[in-house]
């Protein structure tokens, strides 16, 4: 009886699996075939406008900054400093005295050569007068002149002596950190502080030598600076050496800079671009582009299809690429959901990146 029983049990099992089993197959051959009578199911992709830009072809390099002029000032004379007229970053004036040196015995030098040189021109005003009246030779006129004349260099070099003295600016600028105090001695070794004429500034670069035909004095250049990375200074080619370094393949450039502000010391690192030409392209983001072989091609949104397209590319900017030949301003290229499509597959858009919209259900972009 117990016999019966299990195989009775094991009958029914087997039943119920087969019916499961034939409810499955019969279900998915069903599903399967409704997909079939839709079609193959759209791509949610997402898609951006070709846009005509401006397209700059440039070269980029390093260098520092550099004043227009700058020098060290140093004193012509030795002595103590009794004052000091300037402070550390304070804009000089060109003659404007920064120093002066003690100077008693080169103004009393000046008095002495003054009296001696009034001395010199009494006498010979008596000796021309005596010498009408024939009572001095022309001889002593001659001498008594020459004593004028030495008593005036004598004057002059004395003055000169006292304006060594003080120190003063050769050039409009910026001066630097003092470098000695009031009281101390100072000599024609001792630099007394920098003085930068930072009106404008100069950076010297060096560019390949594939360049050397095409750069110009002239261009323009753009520099940029980590200590102010939301501003681009503009400026331009000045100067180009005449020789090319054999060792680097390399030649110097020297571009300006206006800085009337005075916003850029000398020394400071900057990135340059130096601007061949500008001309007008169309752009797409690089995402967009798809490289096979020696040849490249995108997807163009055309309705609810994609469109595959053969375009030659241009140059490349700022993650976008240009399209020389192929697509036209204003069309619609998927950047987004490409590794999936074929030429004619259906899509659904899920982003517009020139419009800005999205849609809630953006799953399955590739």
């Amino acid at each position: 009886m117990k016999q019966v029983i299990f195989v009775a049990l094991i009958g029914a099992a087997a039943l119920a699996g087969y019916a499961a089993f034939d409810t499955w197959f019969n279900g998915s051959r069903g599903s399967e075939e409704a997909r079939a009578a839709r079609g193959p199911a759209a791509i949610a992709v997402e898609v951006a406008r070709a846009k005509a830009e401006t397209i700059e072809r440039s070269f980029d390099a390093v260098g520092s900054t550099r004043a227009r002029r700058s020098v060290e000032i140093v004193p012509l004379a030795s002595g103590r400093i009794t004052e000091l007229f300037f402070e550390a970053g304070q804009k000089i004036e060109a003659s404007a005295p920064l120093l002066t040196l003690d100077d008693d015995i080169e103004a009393a030098d000046v008095k002495e050569a003054e009296a001696k040189l009034r001395e010199a021109e009494l006498a010979l005003e008596r000796a021309r007068s005596l010498h009408q009246s024939n009572t001095v030779t022309a001889a002593t006129v001659e001498t008594l002149t020459a004593a004028r004349v030495t008593a005036e260099a004598e004057l002059e070099r004395a003055r000169r002596r006292f304006a060594d003295r003080t120190v003063r600016a050769p050039f409009s600028g910026i001066a630097g950190l003092r470098r000695i105090d009031l009281g101390a001695r100072a000599d024609d070794q001792t630099v007394i502080t920098t003085l930068d004429d930072l009106s404008s500034v100069e950076v010297e670069f060096a560019l390949p030598e594939t360049a050397f035909g095409e750069i110009e004095a002239g261009m323009p250049i753009f520099a940029r600076s980590a200590a102010f990375p939301n501003k681009t200074f503009s400026g331009k080619i000045i100067a180009i050496d005449s020789r090319i370094d054999p060792a680097s393949r390399a030649f110097k450039v020297r571009a300006s800079i206006p800085n009337e502000d005075f916003v850029l010391p000398a020394g400071m690192f900057m990135t340059l671009s130096v601007v061949l030409d500008r001309r007008t392209g169309v752009m797409v983001p690089e995402e967009a582009v798809m490289v096979e072989g020696d040849g490249a091609y995108l997807f163009v949104a055309d309705g609810e299809t994609a469109r595959r397209r053969a375009v030659e590319l241009g140059q490349r900017q700022r993650g976008a690429v240009e399209i020389s030949k192929g697509l036209e301003d204003g069309e619609a290229v998927i950047v987004r959901g490409v590794q999936r499509l074929r030429d004619g597959s259906q899509i659904r858009i899920v982003e517009d990146a020139e419009n800005g919209k999205a849609a809630a259900d953006a799953d399955g972009i590739g």
